[in-house]
């Protein structure tokens, strides 16, 4: 799965550490999502779209191989 947190954070300027204060997990977790080496849990991910104020849609986006 794909996500758009790394340009979500750019957009609010704010750095790995704040985003993964403000949702309650490590920083490696955020970094972990952003390479795509990590698939946040549902609760994470609504979390997440909460805090930028977005659609989960805009900021994890399936690829054809997740339906695979």
């Amino acid at each position: 799965m794909k996500n758009n947190i790394k340009v979500a954070r750019a957009k609010k300027n704010i750095t790995q550490a704040e985003l993964a204060a403000l949702a309650k997990v490590s920083r490696q977790t955020i970094n972990a999502m952003e390479l795509g080496k990590y698939v946040p849990s549902t609760v994470l991910a609504l979390k997440l779209a909460s805090i930028f104020e977005t659609e989960l849609s805009e900021l994890f986006i399936l690829d054809k191989e997740d339906w695979e």
